[in-house]
């Protein structure tokens, strides 16, 4: 088949006969983007197969072959179409209207002129479309009455017969309506009339949108049939060749299945890497992979290593087959200890350090000391002195003793008041030494919590859980994951998130080999601090509200200014009292000379305990004294101290 224009080929295709393969023979470039324009294809290369599937009638363009004004109608259109078909030639308008056979049920006779015909009404221009009625005497002359125009604008013209041509006429076919006119390839061409329209003679444009499949694209092509390139048609040479259509990890977890399902990937999302397992390496393109179906359960936990000054962060899998013990938890603040409370369950701890109540806030507030016990009761609110609710935190204060003999009266059980903006410090009084799995512990105990892992997890030798002192398990996210191997390595199974690690792959034809039954899991991932703080940012992981600001303090000043506010009615009812008058400073005596050295008039002094003289010695010395054998200053009031040596 020879090359065709895009729309040419459009507009003459069957759609019974897609699907339909084409080459590009001449490709196109639309400047402004080289992939696509409002969601069409605008960019195709020369050597470009392209498998058209479906083609879709977007809309109609009527222009006026005289003025080339256009208009756009909808496929809906409800017009109908009369299209002008086999033309033929005649010298003259006797001649045409010789070859007219009359009858009342005939169709209007078109024709045109290929000159400029001059009549006393107005001059016909060339190739302007007529409509021939009939032969009527006019002035005495056998004339052809014709029709100029449609609708309201038309105008009658008597022609006589011997006006000299060429004429060509056109053969009216039966109306039509818009989509019977464009599915007949026989009028594509053609030129029609539609007496809804204001113009008397019409060419019609259709413009499709074609929808194909393209190697090595995810989504459906949609290419708009203006586009001005060459194609032609190769679906008969064509049988064996196979569109590859990539796909992306997260459609794969949509359809779920069939699997194992291999596939090879074809591009790596950029960005810094969110594992930091040897095999998160080996994903680059061209690694043949085996999806083994989804992970299950989906829930994981985050996790962070305690006792090393730069602590690493892993992502634990439902399936941990570790044990692990409570380890006693650390909180800074009142409103971390409300965050750990659960009601029903009894949460005690200790005060790691001193802590004083502020009770210019608020009389109740409690003072705290190291190794105080307290149990934490609930929340709670009380007004404060500057008229707004605090919220605070009920505990009830425990005695020293334990077991059997904690006291048990009633002024033993003293209950205190703690603001949640309160910087204590306070560790957990437990004891819990029993060993749980992580689908009891997460079951039984709010996170975050501390443990310690006691047992490694048997199907992962290299557990690197167990080196550390201890575990923070901050936060359970749920989230599906795809159970995934490396071909090379297809005993050892991993797990990835298509949410945050969407693989462009394609589908791998060919049976494989894969081994039965249950494969080994890495339940443990070293995770990047970026992806980690990132992991933590998520809505799933904020559930805790930012702790209260503390109240602004009054200070010394705020207090002074209150107090001279309170009292200022008074101290305008105290008369001012006058000042006494300065008394006269008092003579200095010279002290008698003395002939002793005082190079070491300072050694017998004692130093200061940081091995430095005191601000009195060093004043003293820098005052020069050749007439005074004793160092002395005058300090600004009206006493005089001097300094002897011993």
């Amino acid at each position: 088949m020879e090359a065709v224009l895009l729309q040419d080929f459009v507009r003459a295709l069957d759609p019974a006969s897609l699907p339909r393969v084409l080459r590009v023979c001449s490709g196109v470039y639309f400047e402004g983007s080289i992939y696509e324009i409002s969601g069409n294809e605008c960019c195709l290369s020369t050597g470009d197969l392209i498998k058209v599937t479906q083609v879709h009638l977007q809309k109609v363009v009527c222009k006026n072959p005289r003025t080339s004004q256009t208009m756009e109608l909808a496929p809906n259109f409800q017009g109908y179409f009369t299209a002008l078909t086999s033309p033929q030639s005649y010298e003259t308008l006797e001649e045409l209207a010789s070859a007219i056979t009359w009858s009342s049920k005939q169709r209007p006779v078109y024709f045109m002129s290929t000159q400029r015909i001059v009549t006393e009404a107005r001059v016909v221009p060339e190739d302007q479309l007529l409509i021939f009625e009939a032969v009527e005497m006019y002035l005495g002359t056998h004339c052809a009455r014709c029709v100029l125009g449609l609708g309201k604008q038309q105008v009658i013209l008597h022609l006589p017969l011997s006006q000299k041509g060429p004429f060509w006429k056109w053969e009216p076919s039966a109306p039509r309506t818009l989509l019977q006119t464009l599915q007949d390839p026989a009028l594509g061409d053609l030129v029609f009339t539609c007496p809804t329209l204001p113009w008397q003679f019409l060419v019609l444009k259709p413009q499709y949108e074609i929808q194909a499949i393209m190697h090595m694209r995810r989504t459906i092509v949609k290419i708009p049939s203006t586009l001005e390139v060459d194609v032609e048609d190769v679906t008969a040479s064509t049988q064996h060749i196979h569109f590859i259509k990539p796909l992306l990890l997260s459609e794969v977890l949509a359809r779920e299945g069939p699997f194992p399902l291999a596939v090879e990937i074809l591009e790596v999302p950029e960005g810094p890497p969110i594992f930091l397992s040897p095999w998160a390496r080996s994903l680059r393109k061209g690694q043949q992979l085996c999806i083994h179906g989804l992970a299950s359960p989906p829930w994981r936990v985050l996790a962070s290593s305690k006792g090393r000054k730069v602590p690493r962060h892993f992502m634990v899998s439902g399936t941990y087959q570790g044990k692990l013990r409570r380890r006693p938890r650390e909180f800074p603040t009142v409103y971390d200890l409300l965050g750990a409370f659960q009601p029903g369950q009894p949460l005690r701890v200790v005060a790691t350090k001193d802590c004083e109540g502020e009770r210019e806030e608020n009389p109740e507030f409690t003072s705290l000391a190291v190794g105080d016990r307290l149990e934490v009761l609930g929340s709670g609110q009380i007004s404060g002195t500057q008229g707004c609710d605090t919220d605070v935190l009920v505990c009830q204060r425990l005695s020293d003793q334990s077991g059997e003999e904690e006291c048990e009266e009633a002024e033993c059980q003293e209950q205190i008041l703690l603001p949640l903006y309160f910087s204590g410090s306070f560790v957990e009084e437990m004891n819990d030494s029993r060993r749980y799995s992580l689908v009891h512990l997460t079951a039984q105990f709010s996170l975050p919590c501390e443990v310690k892992v006691v047992a490694k997890d048997p199907s992962h030798p290299t557990d690197p859980l167990a080196s550390f002192l201890g575990l923070q398990l901050e936060e359970k996210i749920t989230e599906p994951f795809l159970l995934v191997s490396l071909d090379s390595e297809a005993g050892l199974c991993f797990e990835i998130p298509p949410r945050w690690l969407d693989l462009t792959i394609v589908e791998v034809k060919g049976q494989r080999d894969w081994p039965a039954g249950s494969l080994p899991v890495a339940t443990v991932e070293e995770l990047s601090d970026a992806f980690y703080y990132h992991l933590r940012k998520l809505p799933v992981c904020e559930t805790q509200r930012p702790p209260p600001r503390p109240p602004k303090s009054q200070g010394l000043s705020g207090r002074r200014r209150q107090s001279s506010e309170e009292g200022g009615t008074k101290s305008s009812q105290i008369p001012e009292v006058q000042e006494p008058p300065l008394l006269p400073k008092p003579e200095v005596k010279t002290s008698p000379k003395c002939t002793k050295d005082i190079s070491n008039t300072y050694s017998k002094i004692p130093a200061s305990k940081s091995g430095r003289r005191s601000k009195t010695q060093h004043v003293g010395e820098s005052l020069p004294g050749p007439t005074h054998p004793w160092p002395c200053f005058s300090p600004p009031s009206s006493l005089l101290f001097c300094f002897f040596p011993l």
